[in-house]
């Protein structure tokens, strides 16, 4: 534990803050970086003491972008995100973003304004049963009740932001609890260290279940990791990297573990799930599966129907309950996945372990990512026109350097990123938002993610349709000095739920999934940033080239890709996807 003073004596010093006051204080002791809301008179003590602290807050043109852009900051530092909003609608339109938060186990300090106590329940304006609404969509809401208690509480939500599976925490303040004073003694402002990052406070599987998990893999020939978010939430990227290179097992990642080992890893199988490129394969063929950190949810198992029946599945999670959730598991390793993955590799270091030598297996990952990058090669240098979005992100791998940050929105612009986009290092490299999959992640995102790593460059992909919500955050990316790279990937549609209406009931039989032709770098010029339109194939390393030396705003570049429903989805034809009515198709 430390406190904020050098000097016993000011154990003594003893002074009025407001709540407000006492609450930006607390967070400037936990070292909180940029932060974003939109203020309202509940909470202008607070907003007050941030502009004398000083500390940094930017203004949100909306509040689930704010939360948004915390969500991302997060996932880059791992460290809390901070966010802010005030009471009714501020709250309410925070709901979207931290459920996302909440999902994915992303750290957030999310601060709400409440009506004054002395007049609430008397039709106030904007009044709404705020807590009631965001409880079931944190980690955990607590009310400050008491000024003199802010301290305690601030330390408490980051507790319980960061240990565990972390989440977002909001701490519910009302209007008399913020303008209020209290005599603050300067030993009450003090700080818990082990709670300022993620993962804090870890816990460790039970030692005999380590062991049965290390004999089932020194038996097992064709052994295979499936690794999800929670190795970015552990940083448990140098043991996996270790139990994996000295076991000679390949990797298999989701949507949300992209990164956990470099795509570029001769041990790296890729994507599993609704798409992947050699991963299901190896799935179907292996003799024993590693879970790692991952649910193992819908979009993991293609609706539950992956994971081979028969196939003994060891299972690693930090949430107890979570394990053997969706598939059967033969042992369950419940810890943080760096430890539980230090502990089986020291595990399998034993002499009486000796593990069946995998080199001929390992090396099959290589072989077969080759062959399928052959047979992709028409998606990924086509040059037709529109552009084919797996030319996009082919030249977006080559552009981009290889501690560059990519950030895909919801849902159409996610899969083909998880799918093509490959990093050249372990990291969070790769983020996009799937513990709700919400469409409009991917400009905020950006935002969030160049603040938090301001020498990096960040490239975000989104579709015409999260654009569209997401573009007043332009002028806040722009107001921050953000100079990200956002992609619109233009196909003048709801491109997946157009694609979804295609293969369900046929060319021409689409409703409400067409939006109009705009050109987004016109937008972004309007917004005063750098706006590019692309048509031409050949020109995208050109414009790629332009947004990525612009350090002076944010870039739009306004892609115009294929219009055709049959050939929007990234693992697919259409054309001849057979769909069972009532499921869905990818």
């Amino acid at each position: 534990m430390v406190t904020t003073s050098t000097n016993t004596d000011r154990a003594n010093d003893v002074r009025p803050m407001t709540g407000g006051a006492v609450l930006a204080e607390m967070l400037k002791a936990h070292r909180v970086g940029p932060m974003f809301g939109m203020g309202g008179f509940q909470l202008l003590p607070f907003y007050d003491a941030v502009r004398s602290l000083p500390l940094e807050h930017h203004l949100v043109n909306d509040e689930r972008c704010g939360a948004f852009a915390a969500d991302a900051y997060a996932r880059v530092t791992n460290r809390p995100g901070v966010c802010d909003a005030t009471l009714g609608p501020g709250a309410t339109n925070l709901v979207t973003a931290l459920v996302e938060s909440f999902n994915a186990g992303i750290p957030q300090v999310v601060l709400v304004g409440d009506t004054h106590r002395g007049y609430s329940w008397r039709n106030m304006t904007q009044e709404a049963r705020q807590a009631d609404i965001l409880r079931p969509a944190v980690k955990e809401l607590i009310r400050i009740e008491q000024i003199g208690r802010i301290p305690e509480l601030v330390r408490r939500a980051f507790a319980v932001a960061t240990s565990g599976r972390p989440g977002p925490v909001v701490l519910d303040i009302p209007e008399d609890v913020c303008h209020g004073e209290y005599r603050f003694s300067a030993d009450e402002i003090w700080i818990d260290p082990s709670a300022l990052t993620t993962p804090s406070r870890r816990v460790r599987p039970d030692p005999r279940d380590v062991a049965r998990a290390a004999a089932m893999i020194a038996r097992a020939k064709r052994p295979l990791l499936l690794v999800g978010g929670g190795v970015h939430l552990s940083q448990a990227y140098a043991e996996l990297a270790e139990l994996a290179e000295g076991q000679s097992i390949p990797v298999a990642h989701t949507l949300s573990g992209k990164g956990a080992i470099a795509c570029a890893h001769p041990l790296s199988a890729g994507l599993f799930g609704r798409y992947h490129r050699i991963a299901n394969d190896l799935i179907a063929e292996a003799d024993l599966l590693i879970v790692v950190g991952c649910k193992l949810g819908e979009i993991a198992t293609k609706r539950y129907q992956l994971m081979p029946a028969n196939t003994p599945v060891i299972q690693i999670d930090v949430v107890p309950e979570e394990i053997g959730r969706t598939a059967r598991v033969e042992v369950a390793l419940a810890g943080d996945a760096g430890l539980a993955l230090r502990d089986l590799t020291t595990a399998l270091s034993g002499d009486a372990m000796a593990a069946i030598p995998r080199r001929e297996y390992a090396s099959e990952i290589p072989m077969r990512q080759t062959r399928w990058r052959e047979e992709s090669s028409a998606r990924l240098r086509s040059r037709e026109r529109p552009i084919n979005v797996g030319r996009l992100l082919d030249e977006i791998n080559r552009a981009l350097p290889p501690e560059a940050i990519v950030v895909a929105d919801g849902g159409f612009a996610a899969h083909w990123a998880g799918l093509l986009i490959d990093t050249r290092r372990a990291g969070r490299h790769f983020i996009t938002d799937r513990g709700f999959a919400s469409i409009g992640y991917g400009l905020p995102g950006s935002l969030g993610a160049q603040l938090a790593a301001p020498r990096r460059r960040v490239l975000g992909l989104t579709g015409d349709g999260g654009f569209n919500m997401a573009a007043g955050e332009l002028e806040t990316a722009r107001r921050a000095g953000a100079p990200f790279v956002l992609c619109v990937v233009n196909n003048a549609a709801s491109g997946y739920v157009k694609a979804l209406q295609h293969a369900l009931f046929g060319a021409g039989q689409y409703q409400s999934s067409d939006l109009l032709e705009i050109s987004y770098a016109e937008v972004a010029r309007a917004y005063g940033c750098l706006g590019i339109r692309v048509e031409d194939p050949e020109e995208l390393p050109r414009a790629l080239a332009a947004g990525l030396e612009n350090t002076n705003t944010p870039t739009v570049i306004d892609v115009v890709v294929t219009r055709d429903p049959a050939n929007m989805l990234p693992g697919v034809d259409n054309r001849t996807l057979k769909v069972e009515k009532g499921d869905r198709p990818a």
